[in-house]
């Protein structure tokens, strides 16, 4: 049985409560991830993705140049330890819907990150693809009490709705 210290990433990026959403964001674009590790020194205090950044951050008006993550980071992370087994992380992450997990010491130290991709990829375990597959089922949202104004951007259509045809 593998242990998440034998497959998770080691050397994992992260930001302070103090840094900016510009900073989040710019971090992200340059390694190509949705989520960053945030710490006080290496003490994990959060998690922020670029959700948060838009729906936390942008859509409520604030300007990434100027605000601190402290008040967008999601406080409540689901964390594993580097000595725990995989196949309970696996199902600990299917369990929560999530494709990533900090790793932590048994001194409560953010160690690396164990995401599926790594456990697809250096083992042979079906499991990483079972989880996969459950946690990105598609959403579909109830957009029946969209408006017209909201157009395209709201997930609807500029068209006149009793124009549409049914399925």
């Amino acid at each position: 049985m593998d242990k998440v210290s034998d497959l998770m990433t080691r050397g994992v990026r992260t930001l302070t409560p103090e840094d900016t959403m510009l900073q989040a964001a710019q971090a992200m674009e340059a390694l190509d991830v949705g989520s960053l590790p945030v710490c006080d020194d290496d003490r994990l205090v959060g998690m922020v993705t670029d959700r948060d950044l838009v729906l936390r951050g942008i859509a409520q008006g604030y300007t990434p140049e100027n605000t601190r993550l402290d008040g967008l980071i999601t406080r409540q992370v689901q964390c594993c330890h580097e000595d725990d087994a995989v196949d309970e992380v696996l199902q600990q992450m299917r369990d929560a819907g999530i494709r990533r997990m900090p790793v932590l010491d048994r001194d409560e130290r953010l160690v690396g990150i164990l995401t599926l991709g790594d456990v697809a990829a250096k083992t042979e375990s079906p499991q990483a693809g079972e989880a996969l597959a459950e946690i990105s089922q598609p959403a579909r949202p109830d957009r029946s009490g969209q408006s017209r104004a909201s157009g395209t951007a709201g997930g609807g259509t500029a068209e006149d709705p009793s124009q549409q045809l049914s399925s």
